[in-house]
């Protein structure tokens, strides 16, 4: 017997990460943008510079948008603290959208601990940093994992954290090129981690277009994830991987739609097919 398709709208995350560039004003319009086309959560990142730059990156010398600068000083013109935190925490409950944040060290952890928010994010690039994860995991909040730069024993590694602190979690497959070719997309990767960890499963996407979205949701992924500005020609390191308002607003529209189309399974025929049946049946 063939099995009838039964699925909801996926639980959508839009990532604005540092795309506000250090603007908190900037930061309310992508959380307004989020709103407007009904996702779920909007997330940030938060960092201790002094602890995730390396020291032969910090005096780098950076063309930006302020001037010539040092990456250091670059990091620290974006990076968000206390005043701007308790600016999204207020703004997000006044326009009612969760918000959550990708914490990359423990003490953006324990930073991050008085805002109480619903979820926790593991970065990709923190799903080796096991003293992390630990701490995460002891927390117990909903907690998506993103997988890039892994391999299967690293993702093996992070769910027997959680799994030991009794924290649940949703795998997210996630390639971290940005932005991400089509063909190195490795969507088939949905199904082998399903398979393999048997637990929920998510998409955190990194490409310029929608349709691996889509592809992702029909694969099983039930959490999408993606990068919104905007403007993509904005100054930016996650700019490019981004969404703005366009694609936005096609990702969602037709996310909402497909499990509309699905139907019972049953061959019936339509109220419109039996007016159309004395038309074309002549015999």
């Amino acid at each position: 017997m063939s099995q009838i398709i039964k699925r909801k709208s996926p639980f959508l995350i839009a990532e604005i990460g540092i795309n506000h560039n250090g603007s908190i004003k900037l930061a309310k319009k992508l959380i307004d943008l989020a709103k407007k086309y009904n996702f779920n959560a909007v997330k940030f990142q938060k960092r201790d510079l002094n602890i995730c730059i390396p020291e032969d990156q910090k005096g780098k010398i950076r063309n930006t948008p302020w001037g010539q600068m040092t990456y250091l000083q670059y990091k620290n013109k974006i990076e968000f603290e206390d005043r701007e935190f308790k600016e999204i925490d207020r703004y997000c409950k006044k326009i009612k959208i969760d918000w959550f944040c990708s914490a990359w060290d423990v003490n953006s952890l324990k930073f991050l601990k008085k805002f109480n928010t619903k979820y926790n994010k593991v970065a990709s690039a923190m799903i080796t940093n096991q003293d992390l994860l630990e701490l995460i995991a002891k927390e117990r909040k909903l907690t998506f994992i993103s997988t890039g730069m892994s391999k299967i024993r690293d993702i093996n590694n992070a769910i027997k954290i959680f799994k030991k602190n009794k924290c649940d979690f949703i795998l997210m497959h996630c390639i971290s090129n940005y932005p991400c070719s089509e063909e190195d997309l490795n969507l088939n990767l949905i199904t082998t981690l399903k398979k393999k960890f048997k637990c929920k499963i998510g998409y955190s996407g990194h490409e310029s277009s929608v349709s691996p979205s889509f592809a992702a949701w029909f694969l099983g992924a039930d959490y999408i994830e993606r990068h919104i500005t905007l403007d993509r020609s904005m100054y930016g390191t996650d700019q490019a991987a981004s969404l703005s308002e366009e694609g936005i607003s096609l990702l969602t529209n037709v996310l909402s739609k497909f499990p509309k189309m699905f139907g019972n399974g049953k061959k019936t025929i339509s109220k419109e097919e039996k007016k159309l049946i004395p038309k074309f049946r002549y015999w």
